[in-house]
């Protein structure tokens, strides 16, 4: 097996040949499962070099944000360009270019792009992972009476 490089244009901040594809297929009809202006593009694990896991690259648009969710699986990002927020469980937290997040395993997440410039960042999973769950009420719940969390939860 050879190596494989992936060329990246840093005018069009993309990698070459991989394609920006949508977040997910549709916004979820579960409660707060919606999304708006995020992309992601794959850049390990495809069928002519398998690999165990995958690379994602993911942009939010500005006003953009991802579902809330919680997965049985660690989510691991390391933010490569722009500023934006996450909503981790009780927390809200601010990120900017090089900043690592770990996110605990079924701990309610949402990432927020309330700059005016793009905001996007790296997340390796495993291949075979279990897929994003609704919170259940009593996390809604808690995160609506959360003076830090509530304007985040919808």
């Amino acid at each position: 097996m050879s190596a494989q490089l992936l060329e990246f244009d840093p005018r069009r901040f993309r990698w070459l040949g991989i394609e920006a594809r949508q977040y997910k297929s549709h916004p979820g009809e579960a409660r707060g499962m919606g999304w708006r202006g995020i992309s992601r593009c794959v850049l390990t694990g495809d069928e002519a070099v398998p690999a165990g896991y995958e690379l994602r690259y993911f942009e939010l648009e500005p006003a953009g944000y991802s579902s809330l969710e919680k997965h049985r699986h660690v989510h691991f990002v390391v933010v490569l360009r722009g500023h934006g927020r996450a909503l981790v469980g009780a927390q809200v937290i601010d990120l900017r270019p090089f900043d690592a997040l770990q996110v605990p395993t079924l701990t309610p997440h949402r990432w927020l792009n309330e700059s005016r410039e793009p905001f996007g960042f790296l997340c390796p999973v495993d291949r075979e992972r279990d897929r994003p769950q609704p919170i259940d009420d009593g996390e809604w719940d808690a995160l609506r009476a959360n003076s830090v969390t509530a304007r985040y939860v919808f």
